[in-house]
């Protein structure tokens, strides 16, 4: 099922939502298989593919596809969370900043790259979620890891915002390639808005949002 993940839900609301429309319309035991392919932060929407029953056994295959996202980052300024999770912590200048630069910095993210995860992020270290050694005020070394950009457009430039698109690997942080984007421009940059828009070929124009999904099972079941 496509799911258009609304912005301020979690996908977890989102597995919940659908779970209980799902059992609602079919009776279902108290428990059933059902998950979803690829986790989206409340802040982002976008794209939520979710599995039931036998197609659970897809969703690692499905999560291994590239990635499409859309969204802005807000340059000469950073974030501890690398988004708006959390209060501007540092300023920078930005009035070197042109055309050309914010090109030039976009090749120099193509391909291979090496990237570490947001101190806020759910990845565990020493048994323990990043964003819970974050939020206690504990500083953790992360270690940095090997992802892939494979397109990565600007498509709109009006500073201190950029727009853009980018194609990715599994296990890439948007949030970390704005980080880095506006450090790469000796500057700061954090991320205001995401959306992810394709994964493999599955599209979010196919999608429905939770509210609409709930409408059409319940729809159905009216009409037998």
């Amino acid at each position: 099922m496509l799911i258009d993940k609304p912005l301020t839900w979690s996908s977890f609301q989102a597995v919940n939502k659908l779970k209980y429309s799902i059992k609602r319309r079919f009776d279902l035991p108290k428990k059933f298989k059902i998950g979803h392919a690829g986790t989206l932060d409340p802040l982002a929407s976008g794209l939520l593919i979710i599995c039931t029953g036998k197609f659970t056994k897809k969703i690692t295959e499905i999560q291994a596809q590239p990635k499409e996202y859309t969204g802005t980052f807000f340059i000469g300024a950073t974030t501890p969370s690398y988004d708006l999770e959390t209060e501007i912590d540092q300023t920078y200048p930005i009035t070197h900043i042109d055309d050309v630069l914010i090109h030039q910095t976009v090749v120099q993210f193509l391909g291979e790259i090496d990237q570490k995860p947001p101190v806020f992020s759910a990845i565990k270290k020493d048994g323990v979620r990043l964003y819970e050694h974050a939020r206690a005020g504990v500083e953790v070394e992360i270690t940095s890891r090997k992802t892939t950009i494979y397109e990565f457009e600007i498509t709109r430039i009006a500073l201190p915002e950029i727009d853009f698109r980018v194609v990715c690997s599994k296990g890439t942080y948007i949030r970390s390639l704005a980080y880095d984007f506006g450090k790469a421009m000796q500057s700061g940059s954090h991320l205001t808005a995401l959306r992810r828009t394709k994964i493999g070929d599955y599209k979010v124009e196919n999608a429905l949002t939770p509210e609409e999904f709930e409408k059409v099972i319940l729809n159905s079941e009216a009409a037998e």
